[in-house]
């Protein structure tokens, strides 16, 4: 007997006895697979629409009242009853100085103009006597005139010895102590009134003609968590040659959460591009990955896509790939959708 004849022939009938037996079980195992529920859905559709682009720019806030305090005059710092941080009002002292000698200047300058009155007036005296004459009188009216101007330019100068605050605000920075010598054009204080700011930004050239007085632009204050909205007050005529920037400044409201120095973001309007838009409650985020659940009509059942998406606004989202114009995308009831599931499709409320 051949036996490698019989062996060939039993794997053959096994073969053929087996492969229907795999068939079977690969039927039945369909018929046990559960059939998805129907779901009801509300649709949306994947509409074309221009869509402004936002460019953000930086900027500081800073007080709207703010000056530095300088000495006008040398002298030693005797007075200086402000601290950081000090409220002072229009008027309060902030430093003095020592300045004997001009207030001997003063006392010599007084004493100078007293004599030439006293001369004037017995010149004209005697000139009513016929004692003296008129070019007299008129010289020593000059006189007067001149010892005058010296009585209060003395006075002036003294007057600067005494530095009173030229508005209600708070000392944000101080440079001189009780002691220090101070000389013209010396930096003492930083006053700055905090109940009027606004922000100071540098707009690139491009974007300068698109800001005009008076436009209202959003504002952030991440450190405040603010979002507020600021009238443009001034507008440089000019852009710097060298950063190609120009200054802005924008009034906003003062707030409790609101300091200077802040950081502040001002976003501008951008031009126009057209772009594919969708309600934003029809993108589920899966990981690092955003998805829709597209309407496939033919079967009426919703199948699983990834899309790329772009900005947010107004409740839309941009879709920059993975959609077409037109197509109907699930907007609510998708959270528990799974892909090839049967829907029921609803129209809005």
């Amino acid at each position: 007997m051949n036996w490698n004849r019989l062996t060939l022939g039993v794997l053959l009938l096994g073969g053929i006895v087996f492969l229907p037996g795999c068939k079977n079980h690969e039927e039945q195992t369909r018929a046990e697979a559960p059939q998805l529920p129907t779901i009801a859905v509300t649709v949306g559709q994947v509409r074309e629409e221009v869509a402004r682009t936002r460019i953000e720019v930086v900027g500081t806030l800073e007080a709207v009242e703010r000056a530095s305090i300088s000495a006008r005059i040398s002298g030693q710092i005797i007075e200086l009853p402000v601290v950081l941080g000090s409220k002072v009002q229009k008027g309060d002292l902030l430093v003095k100085i020592s300045a004997g000698e001009i207030s001997a200047k003063v006392l010599q300058a007084e004493a100078q103009l007293s004599q030439v009155r006293r001369n004037l007036a017995r010149e004209r005296k005697l000139q009513k006597q016929g004692a003296s004459t008129q070019e007299t009188v008129k010289s020593l009216l000059d006189t007067s005139r001149i010892a005058e101007a010296a009585y209060k330019e003395a006075q002036t100068m003294l007057d600067y010895a005494t530095v009173t605050a030229p508005f209600s605000g708070t000392v944000t920075k101080k440079i001189a102590n009780i002691g220090d010598i101070a000389s013209p054009g010396m930096i003492l204080l930083q006053i700055e009134n905090s109940d009027a700011l606004q922000v100071i930004a540098r707009i690139p050239e491009a974007l300068l003609l698109k800001v005009s007085e008076g436009e209202s632009l959003s504002i952030e204050i991440p450190a405040a968590g603010l979002t507020l909205m600021g009238d443009v007050a001034e507008v440089a005529p000019a852009a710097d040659p060298i950063s190609r920037t120009a200054p802005v400044k924008i009034d906003i409201a003062s707030g409790p959460d609101l300091r200077v120095g802040q950081f502040a973001r001002i976003s501008l309007e951008g031009t126009g591009e057209t772009t594919l838009m969708l309600e934003k409650s029809a993108v589920l985020s899966r990981g690092q990955m955003d998805l829709v659940f597209v309407v496939e009509k033919s079967k009426n059942v919703a199948r699983m896509r990834l899309v790329r998406t772009g900005v947010e606004y107004n409740g839309d989202v941009e879709i920059i790939s993975g959609l077409e114009l037109g197509e109907q995308v699930v907007v609510s009831n998708n959270e528990k959708l799974q892909d090839g599931q049967p829907i029921d499709i609803r129209t809005h409320e």
